[in-house]
């Protein structure tokens, strides 16, 4: 090993040392459940804000939104930030409040307290599933830099899927370590420093690739302006085409305004208002005026980090047009990586592999606490605990349970990793997409319980989030990446997908991702809202009658 890997080695090495060395003192004091979920409600709000910022910045947004600036040569997604910034208001000013009234760890008590024991259930297991699958799509990215970083070591070694699985089994060991010893404290401070790395190598990202264009940001501005595609708002629609195919068409496109108003809006208050991963971090902040302020602020904060990682990708593209690279991966989740493993100047190239990391550690820890905290108050103290249960008991089964959750990840990064080596699909629909099949549920029964305080019933509700999904796969004609069962049954594993709503005729779209949890939330409160909650009286005040 040469002397610049050597120092490459180093900086990754000190950064991983560093953040474990965080993550295990932040566990001193962790001695009951709430300090180990909440921090004991003592984080300050602009490291909860940072830690925000750094779980939605995670390894899907360092390599995958350079990956759809490369791919369309446009900022078309980053039209979506503003349903993120819309809905964080709403959220702040309904969801935040009834959450510390109540005093709640797992927000899916809240829905116990407001429905009952059968609608809470059913929220929590959908966010475990949903949870596990989404993060453990999004670490499929902790392989593809071990991948890169193998290649430029080794070119003439194969890559396999066995590749992939060191590098997420690597990321997913070191982060599991430091969450379940220091807890939702040490994803919080970690985050602070893998926020800044991930700004840091932002900049530097940008700097290098101009750096290397022949001509510049002069050569850059000539190639945007030859593409007529490179601006940032779309609409999607064809005027050329008939009212309904335009329409169709419309439905089908991901980066357009009415998908970034409308669509976006009901996406981000789903994975910001329902989600325990997100709003367990908003619960650790003293006060609900507190965690208004870092939700709100990290929206804002949001904008220029997606343009910046769109922008690398379109500057890749006029990079790799300009100088061709005849070693350039297939894949396009793998250009940035590549870049910076063969191009990037030392050290400098070890920070930016070290953020790569950290945006997919970052992402995972936070996950890693939420799905924990989940596990313990909606599961295990219930049904499992045998009546009384300890702190000191508790705090041990949360610590087990995210080495579980942690080795369920494994194995869904390693099934992603094996669907898009097959397919070269993108990762940031795929990974956004399996939040969408099913939190227009939670979203429902959470605005069903927020809005009104007589509507909706607890075994009314399992079944109207069982409609919102089914509405969600069929109506959206969502194709999932997975396996032929006949061909299982005969003992052999042939990819395959899934189709539902293939029933459907042509003329109704295949609709586009960000409009998923819209279309979850309609038909979960349409079902749901039928029934009148018994007791009604009694529910919990949340600001609203109805």
């Amino acid at each position: 090993m040469n002397a610049a890997l050597v120092a490459d080695a180093v900086v990754v090495a000190a950064y991983f040392a560093v953040i474990v060395g965080i993550g295990l003192r932040a566990g001193r004091g962790n001695d009951s459940l709430r300090e180990f979920t909440l921090g004991g409600n003592k984080i300050p709000w602009w490291a909860v804000l940072a830690s925000i910022v750094a779980a939605e910045t995670s390894a899907a947004t360092f390599l995958g939104a350079p990956a759809e600036g490369y791919a369309t040569r446009s900022f078309s997604y980053a039209q979506l930030a503003i349903g993120t910034v819309l809905a964080r208001f709403v959220i702040a000013f309904l969801f935040i409040a009834p959450y510390y009234r109540n005093k709640v760890q797992s927000i899916y008590e809240f829905l116990d307290i407001r429905f009952g024991a059968r609608t809470r259930n059913m929220a929590s297991v959908i966010f475990l599933i949903t949870r596990v699958l989404g993060i453990g799509v999004r670490l499929y990215l902790g392989g593809v830099i071990i991948v890169v970083v193998w290649r430029y070591l080794w070119p003439d070694a194969p890559i396999t899927l066995g590749t992939y699985f060191w590098g997420i089994l690597f990321t997913t060991l070191v982060t599991t370590i430091y969450t379940a010893v220091g807890g939702i404290k040490a994803v919080v401070w970690t985050d602070l420093i893998q926020a800044c790395l991930m700004i840091g190598a932002i900049f530097f990202a940008i700097g290098a690739i101009l750096y290397s264009i022949p001509g510049g940001m002069a050569a850059v501005t000539a190639s945007f302006q030859s593409d007529p595609g490179a601006g940032m708002f779309q609409t999607g629609w064809d005027a050329s085409k008939p009212f309904g195919a335009a329409l169709k068409g419309m439905l089908e496109t991901p980066y357009t305004i009415f998908a970034a108003v409308i669509g976006s809006t009901f996406f981000t208050m789903a994975t910001h208002g329902t989600d325990q991963d997100m709003v367990q971090r908003l619960l650790t902040a003293e006060n609900p005026a507190k965690a208004r302020r870092s939700l709100i602020v990290s929206g804002f904060a949001d904008i220029p980090i997606v343009l910046g990682f769109l922008f690398i990708g379109m500057l890749l593209a006029v990079h790799y047009q300009v100088t061709p690279d005849p070693s350039l991966p297939a894949q396009h989740n793998e250009v940035f990586a590549h870049y910076i493993v063969n191009e990037m100047p030392v050290v400098v190239r070890g920070l930016i592999v070290a953020g790569v990391f950290a945006t997919m550690m970052g992402s995972t820890s936070a996950a890693l606490n939420a799905l924990a905290t989940s596990f313990v108050r909606d599961i295990y103290l219930p049904y499992l605990g045998g009546g009384e249960v300890s702190d000191r008991r508790s705090v041990t089964v949360a610590r087990l349970a995210t080495v579980v959750f942690g080795a369920a990840m494994v194995g869904v990064a390693t099934a992603a990793a094996y669907a898009v080596l097959k397919t070269n699909i993108t990762i940031i629909p795929l990974a956004l997409g399996i939040l969408g099949y099913s939190y227009g549920s939670l979203l429902g029964v959470f605005l069903l319980g927020m809005l009104t305080k007589r509507r909706g019933s607890d075994r009314a509700n399992v079944f109207a989030m069982l409609v919102g999904i089914a509405a969600v796969l069929t109506l959206c004609k969502i194709k999932v990446p997975a396996i032929d069962l006949g061909a299982l049954l005969r003992g052999k594993i042939v990819p395959a997908d899934w189709a539902f709503g293939a029933f459907l005729p042509d003329w109704w779209p295949a609709i586009a991702w960000p409009y998923y949890v819209l279309v979850g939330t309609i038909f979960t409160i349409a079902f749901a809202g039928i029934f009148r909650t018994p007791g009604a009286e009694e529910s919990p005040r949340t600001g609203c009658d109805s």
